[in-house]
C-alpha cells in the first residue's frame, strides 16, 4: 500500500495564478496526497488566494523570501517517509506518486528519485532528463541511472536523507542549490536515481528573472566546489564559471559576489572522498561530450543540449 507515505510540497513565489493551477491539479491526483504549501513572502495574494480555494491544504507563509531553503520548513511539517517537491509551475501526473512510493519501498538506498520532466502543452523532454537518461555512473542493482545531482523542484525523496544532510543551504538562497545536497547525500551513502516512469509537467513562467538566477547560478557552482572539492577541481570549476560570468557581460558582479561569502564557505568546507569525487569527474566528462556534440558540424551525430545534470 502506497497510500499516506508520501507528502507534496510546493514552493510558491509571487505567482498566484500559476500556483493556484498547479494546486487544482495536485488536488485532483488519486489517492488523496496531503499538501503543503511554502509561500515565500508573496505580495501578490498568493496565500490569501490558496486559504480561500484550498483551505484543506497545509499553507505556511513566509514573512520573506528564503529561496530553496523554504523547502525546508515545509518538509519539517511532513509527517511522511517521502516528500514530493513540486514548484508552482510543476505538476504530477497521475499514478507518479504511487510508482514513486514503490520503488523507494523496493529501494533502501536511494535517497532521491529525479523525475521524468516533461515541458509544455506538447510534452517536449527536458534535455536534462535526456542526460541523466544517459549517465555514466554506475548503477547495477538501482531501479535506474545513477545520478550526481537531481532537479529540486521535480523529485521525490526519503524524508529521513533529506534531514540527514541539513536540507538546503539558505545562503544559495536559488540556483544549483541540489548540488551540495547530491553530493553529501552520496558521501553519507546514499543513492540518487533517474526514474523515468515518474512523470511531472513543467509549464514555465513568464515571471522569472533569468539574468539574475543565472548569476545566482556561477556563484553557487563557485561556492559548491569551494564547499567539497579538492583544491585543484575545485580552482578548475572556478575559472570555468568566471568564463561564462565573463562571456555573460557579469564577470565582475560574479566574482564579487562569490568573494563575499567565501569566508562562510571556507568556514564549512569539507573535501569529499576520493570515491565521490571519482564519480563528479565521470559525470562532468560525459557533460562535456555532451556539449561537444552540441557544437558539432551538422554533418555529424546530432547534438544534445548541454544543460548540467547538477542544476
Amino acid at each position: 500500500m502506497v497510500e499516506g507515505k508520501a507528502t507534496i510540497v510546493v514552493l510558491t513565489y509571487n505567482r498566484r495564478e500559476q500556483a493556484l493551477s498547479t494546486l487544482e491539479c495536485l488536488s485532483q491526483l488519486p489517492g488523496g496526497w496531503p499538501i503543503i504549501v511554502v509561500d515565500n513572502g508573496s505580495s501578490d495574494g498568493t496565500a490569501n488566494a490558496i486559504r480561500a480555494r484550498y483551505p484543506a491544504v497545509m499553507l505556511i507563509r513566509m514573512r520573506r523570501n528564503l529561496g530553496a531553503a523554504a523547502r525546508n520548513i515545509g518538509v519539517a511539517y511532513a509527517h511522511t517517509p517521502y516528500v514530493a517537491f513540486c514548484d508552482d509551475d510543476t505538476q504530477w501526473e497521475p499514478g507518479a506518486l504511487e510508482r514513486a512510493v514503490t520503488l523507494l519501498d523496493q529501494a533502501p538506498t536511494v535517497a532521491a528519485l529525479s523525475a521524468n520532466v516533461q515541458v509544455g502543452p506538447d510534452r517536449r523532454p527536458d534535455p536534462t532528463c535526456q542526460l541523466m537518461a544517459e549517465s555514466p555512473l554506475p548503477s547495477a542493482g538501482l531501479p535506474g541511472p545513477r545520478l550526481m545531482g537531481f532537479m529540486a523542484g521535480a523529485c521525490v525523496m526519503r524524508t529521513r536523507a533529506f534531514s540527514d544532510v541539513g536540507g538546503y543551504w539558505p545562503p544559495f538562497f536559488i540556483g544549483g542549490e541540489e548540488t551540495l545536497m547530491a553530493l553529501d547525500l552520496t558521501e553519507q551513502g546514499w543513492d540518487i536515481v533517474y526514474a523515468a516512469q515518474v512523470v511531472t509537467r513543467h509549464f514555465p513562467s513568464v515571471i522569472r528573472d533569468t539574468i539574475s538566477r543565472q548569476r545566482l547560478l556561477l556563484r553557487n557552482a563557485i561556492w559548491v566546489a569551494w564547499l567539497r572539492r579538492p583544491v585543484v577541481s575545485a580552482c578548475r570549476i572556478s575559472l570555468r564559471q568566471l568564463g561564462r560570468a565573463r562571456l555573460n557581460g557579469a564577470l565582475f558582479k560574479v566574482l564579487g559576489a562569490s568573494l563575499v561569502g567565501m569566508p562562510r564557505v571556507l568556514r564549512r568546507r569539507r573535501v569529499i572522498s576520493p570515491a565521490t569525487e571519482h564519480l563528479c569527474r565521470l559525470m562532468e566528462r560525459a557533460e562535456t561530450l555532451s556539449a561537444l556534440k552540441l557544437f558539432a558540424p551538422a554533418e555529424c551525430e546530432g547534438g544534445r543540449d548541454a544543460a548540467s545534470m547538477q542544476r
